[in-house]
């Protein structure tokens, strides 16, 4: 029996082997090494790196050193891009769900495709679709709009337009992905309770409000910590269609932290404001976590 059960548990460890491994190679260890990387003076062109503790971390809540503005300045315009554009990745994933599940079996399959095809592009792609089509000067909406006779928008060089740019561009480049698994959500809530609520006389609204939102709840939870995530990230974006612009109103801090590796080829302090950016989004989650879980 014991025999029996030591084979079975390690046939079980060998399936997980193979995750566990890629786990430490791609994640484990390269966070750790950046960890590393972050306690030193670590100049790409020189090759001695000097052990320098937590001081360049100490440097970004500095007021008197430039990586204080890099890191807090890039920090406001991504948590500004959080705040425009996860709500609109959750509602507006969650109506086109409703609006796809009550549509026809038979066309259904179709629309969760079309609406799914931009996730699959890359966002180099994305970005060059949206420039051809936001461009100031030969973007297809204002020649559009020069045609009627209207002035035209300066959609990636002035604010609030460059945001309201980029949020476009994101929403209609990821928003597939929030659908779909709303979708899956969706169908797995009981006819019968919609079935029930019917017969008490509730309403379409209320058999949304007191039904179908409280069945998908846990699903609501891993679409915003999810968005919140890859929306925390944002790089692509600013950075092939606005260029961090108007100005750096724009700039997010992955570019900020890209450009002090590589363009400043100071990787301690870029390693040290990407674990503290990281530190950031892991407080973020945890706090939606508790609040959509607290008990009423």
């Amino acid at each position: 029996m014991k025999k029996s059960k030591w084979k079975s548990q390690l046939t079980s460890s060998l399936f997980v082997l193979p995750y566990l491994l890629l786990f430490i190679f791609f994640l484990l260890i390269p966070i750790g090494y950046g960890a590393w990387i972050s306690l030193n003076n670590w100049d790409l062109l020189n090759p001695i790196h000097e052990f320098v503790g937590f001081k360049n971390y100490s440097k970004i809540f500095d007021s008197s050193s430039y990586l204080n503005d890099l890191f807090f300045e890039g920090l406001k315009n991504t948590i500004q891009f959080v705040v425009y554009s996860v709500p609109l990745l959750i509602v507006i994933g969650l109506g086109l769900a409703l609006l796809v599940n009550a549509l026809p079996r038979r066309i259904k399959g179709l629309f969760r495709t079309i609406y799914f095809i931009p996730y699959a592009v890359s966002v180099s792609v994305v970005a060059i679709i949206w420039l051809w089509i936001l461009d100031t000067n030969s973007g297809l909406i204002n020649q559009y709009l020069q045609n009627l006779n209207l002035p035209i928008i300066p959609w990636l060089t002035d604010m609030p337009w460059a945001w309201i740019s980029l949020v476009i561009a994101t929403l209609w480049w990821t928003i597939g992905f929030n659908m779909v698994i709303f979708i899956n959500a969706l169908n797995d809530v009981p006819e019968e309770l919609y079935e029930a609520g019917a017969l008490d006389g509730a309403s379409r609204w209320q058999r949304f409000i007191y039904i179908t939102l409280p069945s998908i709840k846990p699903t609501m939870l891993f679409v915003l910590i999810t968005s919140t995530i890859a929306s925390f990230n944002i790089y692509g974006q600013p950075f092939l269609m606005t260029r961090g612009g108007p100005g750096t109103s724009t700039k997010v801090l992955l570019m900020n932290i890209v450009d002090e590796a590589f363009k400043q080829r100071q990787l301690g302090n870029a390693a040290a404001m990407s674990l503290l950016m990281a530190f950031i989004m892991i407080i973020i989650s945890v706090l939606q976590f508790r609040i959509t879980n607290r008990k009423e």
